[in-house]
């Protein structure tokens, strides 16, 4: 077996089978079939076909350092029937992809000679830096070409999760406050209670529900809405996402018992659950265990998770979510 255009060739009786059964790698003339390094170890596990040598694997990994992970993915994808054609055969195929995608994904049902493909796939592993700049700009994307944009994530024990990213643009009923409003609040007598937090001395009824927390004598006021009645004339980035989620007629609260900075109610609290938690980005870097962790403690309370991401000076929401039951795509356990 040789190694050609960063491929390996695979000639045995096996490599029409391979492609048109479960379409992997590439054809090409003459009956060849063109493997990645992951395809071949795949193919090793679990279509018999041998390696080129008794030390490629080792020799591989000096290589590519990825190889393992990449076959942890690449397994947790295919065992259930999905057929994945990987970044580096897909220049030789008439299907569109983003650059920074590993692999398009089609089910079980469909092949990539006939159908389009269902999703768009890239993998990190779960201490790399999550970067929702350039994600968000991936899944706007990947969306728009009706193309689910799937993240996978393979850990420390080489145990892969899945999670779907979108744009969201959350909408709630409550009427924004006005800044007549907002300078009716900056004449009440307040008093700084630390970290930028005030305490307004009133018992007269509070004209905006969605900014303070109602205590006795008076209302307890975060940094980031004391910085809007007060009118400052620069707003931390805090303060101008707490502006958009007001401007959308959503009630923001604490979520600091989910591991954000809000949650968001879409109308009066008490009337149904907040279905938002939305972080502040300037409060903590994330890897992606730590995403895959807020994701997944929001999911488990029926909540959607959102982060921010600002554009022109406009306020994007990514969402990292856990798929259907039926499209969670994990490997098997190591032994």
């Amino acid at each position: 077996m040789e190694f050609r255009e960063g491929c390996w060739s695979y000639d045995g009786q096996a490599a029409d089978r391979l492609w048109n059964k479960s379409a992997l790698g590439r054809p090409k003339k003459n009956g060849i079939l063109h493997l990645t390094s992951s395809e071949l170890l795949f193919c090793h596990k679990y279509r018999h076909i041998d390696l080129p040598s008794a030390n490629w694997l080792m020799e591989m990994l000096s290589l590519e350092p990825n190889l393992i992970d990449e076959f942890s993915i690449l397994e947790a994808l295919r065992m259930p029937g999905n057929r994945i054609v990987l970044h580096n055969h897909l220049h030789q195929m008439n299907h569109s992809f983003e650059n920074s995608t590993w692999g398009l994904r089609w089910d079980s049902n469909s092949h990539p000679r006939n159908n389009d493909p269902v999703s768009e796939i890239r993998w990190f592993r779960s201490s790399d830096p999550f970067d929702p700049v350039e994600l968000i700009k991936w899944s706007e994307v990947v969306g728009k070409k009706n193309r689910i944009a799937e993240i996978l994530i393979v850990d420390e024990e080489q145990a892969v999760v899945t999670y779907n990213l979108s744009n969201k643009s959350p909408k709630g009923q409550l009427i924004p406050p006005s800044q007549e409003v907002l300078q009716k609040l900056n004449s009440i007598n307040s008093i700084n209670i630390g970290e930028g937090n005030h305490f307004f001395n009133t018992t007269k009824i509070w004209p905006v529900e969605q900014l303070g927390i109602p205590m006795d004598e008076g209302r307890f006021v975060d940094s980031y809405s004391v910085e809007l009645i007060q009118n400052q004339n620069s707003l931390s980035s805090g303060a101008r996402i707490l502006s958009d989620l007001l401007s959308r007629g959503l009630h923001p609260r604490p979520g600091f018992k989910y591991g954000t900075r809000w949650r968001c109610y879409d109308q009066s609290i008490g009337q149904d659950h907040a279905p938002w938690l939305i972080s502040d980005p300037d409060e903590r870097s994330m890897d992606w265990g730590d995403a895959c962790l807020t994701s997944r403690l929001s999911s488990g309370v029926n909540k959607t998770w959102l982060y921010p991401v600002e554009k022109n000076g406009i306020w994007g929401f990514l969402a990292i979510t856990r798929p259907p039951a039926n499209a969670r795509w994990n490997n098997p356990i190591r032994k």
